[in-house]
């Protein structure tokens, strides 16, 4: 009888968190990706709407466009990972999702009057708010997780990436033909940015014991399943910069999302550029099947955690193994799909779309696969690891839409996309390759409360092969 009341409700306020995470990804990604429609809107009028102006911008300057956000999303990671544990999660994701929506209300207006610089420099401001979110979402998980749930909800809530890329994608296009034009584009995501905010504000709580919604009976199960110092919440935990910097996990870990952001910020940003040009396809159709991908990715997202559940839950695979696993499908399937990709000319566009659903469906694996790792590593210190390792990620969407600007001088030579797709197939490779050999999905001896405090600190050691004595850690925290 003891054992059922610690499992839980069965729904709570736990799983609301979990959908509120997910809501504000899904505004954040649609402010952050619709600019690859965006740009092909305003520089394309006969395939939008022609009462709105358009713009002779060059490859080298639409390239500028598209890495400029991630100019500003580098540079507050390592700050959101701070300002969350200085002043709790909910404060800095409204603010944060806020001015993100602001930016998006005022693009129009910039581009207007500078052109695509101002353009550029609306979108480094978003970056900058939209950098302090994710550092914020991971510290909110480990607060609200209960261990054994920590997965499901993650990757719960998540799937708001894959349901961000299919709507600023999809319906993108169907604006900017429409009657709002390409301006339309930025005023709709501004205000599900600000009916994001809204929610936010008055259903989240920076854990169980302020929410004032939960029940006494999730309160103790939650906090119970933590089992941390009574002063938890309260304290600031030193942060143990030496370990966590010659952590082979953790290193591991940085490398592959860098990997994974270079395949996945490619087919983002240049999907709807590559469409245009190769396939000669217009901005309706651009839509609709720039979309298509990604909605790929949101339905396999659902049967990768559908899959993870049941293989975790009949003990037929450690976390370690289930992580390692599925990222290797969302690596390694994508490799294979983008050389393929490479090869097909405007007589094939059946086949182009076809691999490029299979390539973007089979990487939502990769949340599951290594996204959450950070987590897995140390809840006690989510938001730093998370803010390392996005700061590192997210350099190279700056660099991407530069190396294919450099690369493709014309948008409709496919010799030309060749080249990018399979720097992206190797980079897909070699990532996975780096997680198999050391990544690890154990909490690590520096995520303890007291570590710092010990007479002679360990240094970070990869764990041992067996799972089970440090798997107490990651309820410990």
């Amino acid at each position: 009888m003891t054992a059922e009341v610690n499992k839980g409700p069965l729904l709570g306020i736990r799983h609301l968190q979990a959908l509120l995470i997910f809501i504000t990804i899904t505004a954040v990604y649609i402010g952050r990706l619709n600019v690859g429609v965006s740009v092909v809107a305003m520089t394309n009028a006969e395939s939008t709407n022609p009462d709105f102006p358009e713009y002779d911008w060059t490859e080298v300057e639409k390239s500028y466009i598209l890495s400029s956000f991630f100019w500003g999303y580098i540079v507050t990671q390592f700050l959101g990972g701070y300002l969350c544990k200085q002043f709790g999660v909910k404060s800095v994701m409204f603010w944060a999702t806020f001015a993100s929506g602001v930016c998006s209300a005022l693009t129009p207006l910039f581009i207007g009057w500078g052109g695509w610089a101002t353009y550029c420099g609306i979108r480094v401001l978003m970056g900058c708010a939209q950098g302090l979110v994710f550092p914020c979402i991971h510290q909110h998980l480990a607060r609200w997780s209960p261990p054994e749930e920590r997965n499901r909800l993650g990757a719960l809530s998540h799937t708001g990436i894959e349901c961000g890329n299919v709507l600023s994608m999809f319906v993108s296009g169907m604006i900017a033909k429409g009657p709002m034009g390409w301006p339309g584009i930025s005023y709709v995501s501004a205000g599900v940015a600000f009916v994001s905010c809204t929610l936010w504000f008055f259903l989240a709580a920076n854990n169980a014991t302020e929410s004032r919604l939960i029940s006494e009976a999730e309160r103790k199960y939650i906090e119970s399943s933590l089992k941390h110092g009574e002063n938890y919440h309260n304290a600031i935990i030193p942060i143990p910069w030496r370990a966590i910097w010659t952590s082979v996990p953790f290193i591991a870990l940085l490398l592959t999302r860098c990997a994974e952001t270079w395949g996945l910020s490619t087919l983002q940003a240049e999907i709807p550029a590559y469409m245009n040009g190769v396939l000669q396809m217009d901005i309706k159709d651009n839509a609709l099947f720039s979309a298509l991908p990604f909605m790929a990715m949101w339905i396999m997202s659902y049967i990768y955690l559908v899959c993870a559940d049941l293989l975790l839950t009949s003990k037929c695979m450690t976390l370690t193994v289930l992580r390692k696993t599925f990222n290797s499908m969302a690596f390694w399937i994508p490799t294979a799909t983008l050389v393929g990709i490479g090869c097909i000319d405007v007589n094939q566009k059946t086949v182009a779309i076809v691999l490029m659903t299979l390539s973007v469906g089979f990487n939502s694996g990769a949340t599951i696969g290594s996204s959450l790792n950070s987590i897995d590593l140390s809840p006690n210190h989510a938001s730093i690891l998370m803010g390392i390792v996005n700061t590192a990620a997210n350099v190279v969407p700056i660099v991407t839409p530069l190396a294919v600007g450099l690369i493709v001088k014309d948008s409709g030579d496919r010799t030309q996309w060749q080249i990018v797709f399979t720097i992206s197939a190797v980079i897909f490779f070699v990532g996975n390759c780096i997680f198999l050999a050391f990544g690890s999905a154990v909490s690590q001896p520096w995520d303890a409360e007291d570590f710092l405090l010990r007479p002679e600190p360990e240094l970070a050691n990869p764990p041992a092969l067996s799972e089970k004595p440090e798997s107490k850690k990651t309820i410990s925290s």
